[in-house]
């Protein structure tokens, strides 16, 4: 059995303006404080000895490869992604920054913003534009219904409220 894996969906390069800025913060943040306390720490393991049996060397090494690597992807990701404008020329129907007001099949409102992959957090509403629910609102409108293929099955909507901005 080899190691062989299919390569993944490409994720959309779009961001919102304070997706990047958080992007660049959290850069910031691992290559000018994180990375650096966790080297000294590294350097203070290392300096006790015999290194095979340090647990606290061992996890320091590993700490600061998941360090690194972030910090490689996020300079490589921040690179290639495109920040979207604010809002579009139509803002009656549902583009990529949109805040989403949908009532589901049991009469329930849910809020989306629609956002690029790199930012989603599903706790605070922000869902990817790749997601089938976000593919499936693009381009309707107020008092729209469509249908989303969800992972609990298939879901019915009908947009509520659409709106562009920082308002959340």
């Amino acid at each position: 059995m080899g190691r062989w894996r299919p390569p993944q969906a490409h994720s959309t390069a779009l961001i919102t303006r304070a997706g990047h800025d958080r992007l660049k913060v959290e850069l910031d943040h691992l290559w000018r404080e994180r990375r650096p306390e966790v080297v000294r720490a590294l350097a203070a393991a290392a300096a006790e000895g015999d290194r095979s049996e340090n647990a606290e060397y061992t996890y320091r090494k590993k700490q600061l490869g998941e360090i690194d690597r972030r910090v490689r992807y996020l300079g490589k990701r921040l690179q290639s992604l495109k920040i979207a404008p604010e809002a579009p020329t139509d803002r009656d129907a549902i583009y990529f920054g949109a805040w989403i007001t949908l009532e589901d099949e049991q009469g329930r409102e849910h809020r989306y913003r629609i956002v690029g992959p790199d930012e989603t957090d599903a706790p605070l509403g922000l869902i990817s534009i790749d997601s089938p629910l976000a593919r499936a609102a693009l381009k309707k409108r107020i008092d729209d219904e469509f249908s989303a293929e969800l992972p609990g099955g298939r879901a019915t909507f009908v947009v509520v409220e659409v709106s562009y901005g920082n308002d959340a």
